[in-house]
């Protein structure tokens, strides 16, 4: 039987977005938890300061969709209640894949999309989190440092209106973002770095918000035309309907090539995409907002699951871990699902036992090697991206990726499985089973589309 009497375990949390919000809902089943978050957060679905990428295309994808609700039963139909729409892949996504194939469209119940707008995203699971009396959060407050020693973490140092003040903390955990100074905080109490790789394609993005044209406020598809890592440079967009009857459409470019930050470019740049399609379809669409640009999207991992010495009583998850090219929309799944591996840990062993962090840290990169892999795999190839060139590992396996696409194109039991892993419900090593493999080298194929499947009607609507 458990000691009553005793006093609960405390935990805090750094940073307040999704990653944050959805750690301090797993950590509250065992401690008291404070989030120190640096910005002052939004009441609603509303921009904050301190997540500029918010402003461009988001996807949650199949796997993200099962971990969010996992973590917060019913928050997808609470999501799905303020404008929210579950979409199905493949019959609501017309996708050009970036070797140049147009995959068909087919009614697939087990994989969707979740889309909606990050301002609503977040906005939604953090009312939702903050309905538990045992977290509490601390808006604009900084975190200094870590308190404790090279063998354990026993709270934090925080900053709020030049107020110094420490918290103590049985479990720290960084859900600070790409901006998290994890490695330095560790550093400070003796730790030796951890090996980090980046993969910069040095892709820009310029993104706007259209009123859905037409009558495409309701049931549009996703329209997405992805860049090739063999052009350079490589350019991709696409457009994503979210609540209100709107759309968000982003453009990407890479070295070279990126779209500027003109609203009268926007189009222009959409029409000289690898397929005009998405330019097409905004000639009938009237923007509701200026355009906004982002240029800080490289693929950055630090591995820390593989570090030599770590700390009890504290761990990193989400884009504090990796931050990926968010043109591969896995970054809000592998986060989800890194959250997930924090539970069933905290399932297993107290948070305060010897081991928990690394079991912690060791598990949440599971999700994350499965996301890396994904955008890595295709950033690593355009000029300039990383300081080592592509491995022949990353090579073979690329090539053989480019095969699975073109038989994912050309047959439907090849593209559910290539959808397994895209969805992050399975990990890549599930394109070398058996099955794939002989539809991809031995199975029937059939001719590849000569264009954009979207529909008569589709088409109709959107030109009005």
């Amino acid at each position: 039987m458990p000691d009553r009497s005793a006093p609960r375990r405390t935990a805090v949390v750094i940073g307040g977005g999704m990653t944050g919000m959805l750690a301090a809902a797993v950590l509250a089943d065992h401690a008291d938890v404070t989030i120190v978050e640096r910005d002052l957060l939004p009441d609603g679905p509303r921009p904050r300061k301190g997540l500029p990428q918010a402003r461009h295309a988001h996807v949650l994808w199949s796997g993200g969709v099962k971990a969010l609700e996992e973590l917060l039963p019913g928050v997808v139909d609470r999501l799905v209640g303020q404008g929210a729409r579950r979409s199905r892949i493949m019959s609501d996504l017309v996708s050009k894949a970036p070797s140049g194939q147009w995959f068909r469209r087919f009614g697939d119940a087990r994989h969707i999309n979740l889309l909606c707008s990050r301002d609503l995203l977040d906005a939604v699971i953090r009312a939702r989190v903050l309905e538990d009396r045992r977290i509490s959060l601390r808006q604009q407050t900084e975190l200094v440092s870590l308190e404790g020693d090279a063998g354990r973490v026993s709270g934090v140092r925080i900053r709020a209106a030049d107020t110094h003040s420490a918290l103590a903390a049985d479990l720290v955990i960084d859900a600070g973002g790409r901006g998290s100074r994890a490695p330095g905080w560790l550093r400070d109490l003796g730790l030796p770095p951890v090996a980090e790789r980046t993969v910069d394609a040095g892709v820009g993005y310029a993104s706007r918000i259209y009123r859905a044209p037409g009558t495409t406020a309701d049931g549009f598809p996703i329209v997405n035309v992805q860049a090739d890592p063999r052009q350079n440079p490589g350019r991709g967009g696409i457009i994503t309907p979210i609540e209100g009857g709107r759309w968000l459409v982003t453009l990407a470019g890479t070295r070279g090539g990126q779209p500027g930050p003109g609203n009268e470019d926007f189009r222009p740049f959409a029409l000289k995409l690898p397929h005009p399609v998405i330019g097409e379809l905004l000639a009938g669409a009237e923007p509701e907002t200026d355009v906004v640009t982002t240029r800080s999207t490289a693929n950055k991992r630090r591995y820390y699951e593989k570090a030599a010495r770590w700390p009890d009583g504290f761990a990193v998850l989400g884009e504090a871990v990796a931050g990926y090219n968010p043109v591969y929309g896995h970054g809000l799944s592998a986060a989800a699902q890194s959250v997930v591996a924090l539970r069933d840990v905290l399932r297993r062993q107290d948070l305060r036992a010897p081991g928990t962090s690394r079991r912690i840290q060791k598990a949440a990169a599971r999700p994350v090697e499965n996301a890396w892999s994904l955008a890595v795999g295709q950033d690593v190839f355009y000029p300039g991206a990383s300081e080592q060139p592509p491995t022949r590992l990353e090579r073979n396996l690329a090539a053989f990726v480019d095969k699975a696409v073109d038989a994912g194109a050309r047959n439907p039991h090849a593209l559910r499985i290539l959808l397994d892993v895209m969805s992050m419900e399975k990990p890549p090593a599930r394109l070398l089973m058996p099955d794939m493999l002989a539809l991809v080298y031995l199975g029937r194929k059939k001719p590849l589309l000569d264009g954009p499947p979207l529909t008569e009607h589709e088409r109709a609507a959107a030109t009005g």
